[in-house]
């Protein structure tokens, strides 16, 4: 008998090829031949109207709809094509773990401090939360004159497209001597490390510990920080003496809190943007885990000093005209910006345990990552933020089906917010009944986007909302953003003050900060189920003297 081999007609794989670098071609009037199948979406200038003109004729040639954030799931035409002919490809690939795969010791909140737009302290903060407060406001007229920087058009060269952000009432009050700081130093230093100061004694003052205490001790500094803009200020090169270099510098936001009060540990500034300070936790957690510290204060600060960062967002087209953050809305327009400040103080379950300390809530376990070669530098991955998702639960020994909410990272961008809530409903749907949701918000509706202390933001709301067993309203959420199906994701945005649902049983959340160039930070928390410790305190550092 002879075989002849028979003829192989093109796979859906190589359908879809052929179809998706026709329609770039047809787009950029090129060949097809001549179109990277491996190239990013952003090489072929396809941003978000492109993306969802994209999605619905690609789902009208399949006979099914796809959601314009698939192209930013997978970032090239390789990628999608894999993906949509239901072939195995290189992001499937990777090490398997198993769900046993846990170990990691819990670490302990014991102390937080807060400054936050009309929130003064963790009291303040609560009561904002609760009560469904909104603190963005005019530009104070004290920072510069929003008219004159304000025009509708983004294009418009030196100018901002909002006259609103959420303010610190003063950032100007500050007692140098308290600190053992001359006036004339303290007129050099950046307010990010005045406020840095006040904060990291307020947050040992809350957990009970005598900061002299600490004196050459392996206590660690993480703090997380964007901008360091105070020389902007500066009108002529004569001002300047032997304090501004170490006033101005971005690292001593951490090493003038373990200098001041003589910490030995390990102090240094995160800068990966707007995940910065939820990476400093991570790094915290990881030293005392690894013994290079014995105690860590982590978090973050956030200070919009001169109006020029403003401009500079305002053309890389993040800003909201509006001011305020509508995470996972109809009404999502960009972020609005927001300052401040936040520290956790950390240390080993076990140690704040046999040291009888205040616990707020143990953190389970974290993770970072980096969304690599995605759509573009600053564009969201959502595969990225599934692994990092997975891998911090992985790490607490947590299912994601057993948490309750989720501190998203929720900045109100109209395809950012779709591609978080895909990859949350993608994680934490797995093994949820269909009757309890995941209830998810955003601290950034409160205060606005605090960028560099966003995370502890987040991180600072979720270790109330455990301790409180309460959840408070995510604002600005009247109509959902219509490429999020949210009546067939296990998603449910918090709009009203509530306890926690499912009060018999233990509470989880996680918390989640993405930076714009892809660094990805994931914590899971939980609530301490020892008996909480007598609360003590501290005299706070006075500040009512202006520097």
């Amino acid at each position: 008998m002879e075989l002849k081999g028979m003829a192989r007609g093109p796979s859906q794989e190589d359908r879809l090829h052929t179809w998706l670098r026709a329609w770039c071609a047809r787009r950029l009037g090129i060949a097809a031949q001549q179109v990277d199948p491996h190239a990013p979406w952003s090489r072929y200038g396809i941003e978000s109207v492109d993306a969802v003109r994209l999605a619905n004729e690609l789902g009208d040639f399949l006979g099914r709809p796809l959601p314009p954030t698939i192209l930013w799931r997978h970032p090239t035409i390789a990628g999608l094509a894999v993906s949509l002919s239901g072939e195995p490809g290189p992001e499937a690939a990777g090490a398997k773990r198993t769900a046993a795969e846990t170990g990691e010791e819990p670490v302990a909140v014991i102390g937080l401090a807060c400054r936050f737009p009309g929130a003064p302290s963790p009291e303040h903060f609560w009561r904002l939360l609760l009560e469904g407060q909104c603190a963005v406001r005019e530009i104070p007229a004290q920072r510069w004159d929003a008219a004159a920087f304000y025009d509708p058009d983004p294009r418009a060269p030196g100018k901002m497209v909002t006259r609103k952000a959420a303010f610190l009432d003063r950032i100007d009050g500050f007692d140098p001597r308290f600190f053992g700081i001359s006036p004339r130093e303290a007129h050099e230093m950046d307010p990010q490390q005045r406020l840095m100061l006040e904060l990291s004694w307020e947050a040992l003052v809350d957990a009970g510990i005598p900061p002299a205490a600490l004196r050459n001790t392996r206590t660690g500094v993480f703090t997380g920080a964007i901008w360091a803009r105070y020389d902007r200020l500066r009108k002529h090169p004569a001002f300047i003496n032997l304090h501004t270099g170490p006033g101005q510098a971005f690292n001593v936001i951490a090493n003038r809190v373990s200098y001041t009060f003589g910490f030995q540990g390990p102090s240094l500034a995160v800068d990966t943007a707007c995940s910065s300070s939820l990476l400093a936790v991570h790094l915290a957690c990881q030293s005392l885990l690894r013994g290079e510290s014995e105690i860590a204060l982590a978090g973050g600060v956030n200070l919009i000093l001169e109006p020029w960062t403003m401009v500079e967002l305002s053309k890389f087209g993040g800003l909201s005209p509006h001011g305020c953050c509508h995470a996972f809305a109809a009404e999502a327009d960009g972020f609005g910006r927001g300052e401040g400040g936040g520290i956790v103080v950390l240390k080993r379950l076990s140690q704040a345990l046999a040291d009888g300390d205040p616990i707020y809530c143990t953190v389970r376990g974290s993770a970072v990552n980096n969304d690599g070669p995605s759509n573009g530098l600053t564009a969201p991955h959502q595969p990225a933020q599934e692994a990092v998702l997975r891998e911090a639960y992985r790490r607490a020994g947590v299912a994601p089906s057993a948490v309750g909410y989720v501190e998203a990272h929720g900045t109100g961008t109209a395809l950012g917010d779709p591609i978080e809530a895909a990859a949350l409903a993608a994680v934490f749907g797995e093994g949820r009944p269909a009757q309890e949701p995941l209830r998810i918000g955003s601290v950034k509706t409160n205060v606005g986007h605090l960028e560099g202390a966003a995370g502890i933001a987040g991180l600072i709301k979720t270790a109330l909302v455990l301790r409180h067993r309460m959840l408070p309203p995510s604002l600005h959420f009247e109509r959902p953003n219509p490429h999020i199906p949210f009546d067939r994701l296990p998603l449910q945005v918090q709009t009203a003050a509530e306890p926690w649902p499912g009060p018999e049983r233990p509470a989880a959340a996680g918390v989640s900060s993405f930076g714009w160039g892809g660094t990805n930070s994931a914590s899971t928390a939980v609530p301490n189920s020892e008996p909480m410790a007598v609360w003590r305190s501290w005299p706070s550092p006075p500040t009512s003297c202006a520097s």
